[in-house]
């Protein structure tokens, strides 16, 4: 008896394995699909009947929201993840520049599906795949190869009341921790002078990490917690000194926060 319960168990293991790897390509499949949908014929509809630009990005936006949201209810209803929000009240605000960690690939979709009026910085070769270009383009998302004026551009995105989400890191976060943050965030902050909604995620067993394939799924399905915390205060950063120096204080404080965190 034992030794059919064990294989039973097992059977129901490796059943349930297969669903999971199954239900996360069938996924991933769906948000490839629906980019394309959006760019095809939602997003031209809507340039089509709403001629001011500033209202068409900004229904783009609250698609891709809606949209987003789905991808997620999609992914916990097939079984594929579970997860929990602490602080959703602090991210129903505009003008936020939302700094978070980035343990997995959908950190952004988590996100962008979270928060209203959502903006992002994104890759420039993202605005040329045509299964992302369309939502980008539509919503005016800000590109990565605006070189120096890309700070600019940030600053103005959250003074113009949209929520503003950077991933300091400028990737994923490895297994083996955050490392030293890149001091663009910082950067944004201190010359906007803009206060930071930090946002805390973890991804419990880890999964779809950096250089990890999405089909190398977990034992089990996985958690998502994402904690947002209260707003840090920049101005204490200014005090009596060079933004220079305000942003290397700022990064490596950032560094120390995330990786207590």
């Amino acid at each position: 008896m034992p030794i059919a319960v064990g294989v039973g168990s097992g059977m129901l293991e490796r059943i349930n394995h297969a669903w999971r790897v199954f239900a996360t390509g069938l996924s991933f499949f769906s948000f490839g699909l629906g980019g394309v949908f959006l760019w095809l014929l939602v997003f031209p509809v809507l340039t089509l009947f709403v001629r001011d630009p500033v209202r068409r990005s900004r229904c783009a936006r609250w698609i891709i929201h809606t949209c987003f949201a789905g991808f997620i209810g999609l992914m916990r209803r097939l079984g594929v993840l579970t997860y929990e929000v602490r602080g959703l009240e602090r991210l129903q605000r505009n003008g936020l520049l939302v700094l978070a960690n980035h343990p997995t690939l959908i950190d952004v979709v988590f996100l962008v599906s979270l928060i209203p009026n959502a903006d992002c910085v994104v890759k420039s070769r993202l605005a040329r795949n045509p299964f992302t270009r369309g939502p980008i383009r539509a919503t005016g998302y800000i590109c990565n190869d605006n070189g120096a004026g890309l700070v600019d551009d940030c600053i103005a995105s959250v003074r113009s009341g949209k929520n503003l989400i950077i991933f300091p890191e400028g990737t994923r976060t490895p297994r083996s921790g955050p490392g030293h943050l890149q001091r663009g965030a910082a950067n944004i902050a201190v010359r906007g002078v803009l206060d930071i909604t930090p946002v805390i995620i973890k991804c419990t067993p880890p999964t779809l990490s950096k250089g990890e394939k999405w089909y190398r799924i977990p034992s089990r399905r996985f958690h998502v917690a994402i904690e947002v915390q209260d707003d840090l205060p920049v101005a204490s950063f200014l005090s009596g000194t060079s933004e220079a120096i305000a942003s290397r204080r700022l990064t490596e404080f950032l560094t120390a926060y995330f990786a207590g965190e």
